[in-house]
């Protein structure tokens, strides 16, 4: 330890001395840290993402991600199913959407040890936030039911706000009601000891917080109105959608689409900013959109 913090005030100073631009920004910052600091911050600045598939990315909490500073190594369980990955060294866990549900173990196994990972990391006070499937994961992974929804939300729906989202630090701007995107067939229920922040009209629990640390949506506040329209053409969501014609249609979800998602991208900058300075590191810029 003391060897790495003499090594990290020498790198401080060094690069200090040799980047100009937007990295002598950074530079200046870590000569005013104390060693200890530098130390905590090369360390500690890091998320490990769960992806599924390369169409459900971090969308518009990507940006948010490396403004603040952070390294993000994704994980992606499609290409890597007997991946294990390591905690250690990572400040926060990130678990993404994907078509299957949590209990295709057989056909997927590596559910189970995301299951596991999320156990770990919130046994370790890791932050965690859960999107789509990723909250479905860390609700099982803590106790909570899931399966299948009466009737799968595919499109825009209007999420109503718990009393105690108002006080919540990441959820507390939401309106209620409050529109959403979502694309999902499954739901959970409530883990022991978890807080409801949301619900929509079919689906009683649509977000929680569990302790300070673990948050799961089951909505996309992070997508755009190109990841939105590249799920609707995807041959096996339109697919999807083509058995649902009778109560969903893809043109209606492409204008409810247009009339909400500049509140939406402007809502998940604030509200991903909010879980991101949670970090106690802070935000160096904000930018509008990922691309």
């Amino acid at each position: 330890m003391t060897n790495f913090v003499a090594a990290a005030s020498g790198v401080a100073a060094a690069v200090a001395g040799r980047v100009c631009g937007p990295g002598m920004m950074i530079a200046r910052r870590l000569r005013r840290l104390p060693a200890t600091r530098i130390f905590y911050f090369m360390r500690r600045r890091k998320i490990l993402v769960f992806q599924h598939v390369p169409y459900e990315p971090l969308g518009t909490l990507d940006p948010i991600l490396r403004d603040a500073g952070f390294r993000i190594r994704y994980v992606n369980f499609g290409r890597e199913p007997d991946a294990r990955p390591t905690l250690d060294g990572y400040a926060g866990l990130v678990v993404l959407g994907g078509p299957m549900n949590v209990d295709q173990v057989e056909q997927y196994p590596h559910l189970a040890t995301e299951i596991e990972m999320l156990r770990q990391a919130h046994d370790r006070g890791m932050r965690i936030l859960g999107i789509c499937l990723g909250a479905q994961l860390l609700a099982k992974a803590l106790g909570g039911h899931v399966g299948p929804a009466a009737e799968k939300e595919i499109g825009w729906y209007d999420l109503e706000m718990t009393a105690a989202a108002a006080d919540d630090p990441v959820l507390c701007e939401f309106a209620s009601p409050q529109p959403m995107f979502q694309w999902h067939g499954d739901q959970f229920g409530l883990p022991p000891g978890a807080t409801g922040l949301a619900s929509s009209k079919r689906v009683p629990c649509q977000a929680f917080r569990h302790g300070d640390h673990a948050l799961g949506l089951q909505f996309h506040l992070e997508v755009d109105a190109q990841l939105i329209e590249r799920w609707l053409t995807l041959p096996g969501y339109a697919a999807e959608l083509a058995a649902l014609k009778d109560s969903i249609h893809p043109d209606q979800v492409r204008a409810d689409t247009r009339r909400h998602i500049d509140m939406l991208e402007q809502l998940s900058q604030r509200t991903f900013g909010r879980w991101v300075d949670q970090f106690g590191f802070g935000r160096r810029r904000r930018r509008l959109h990922s691309r």
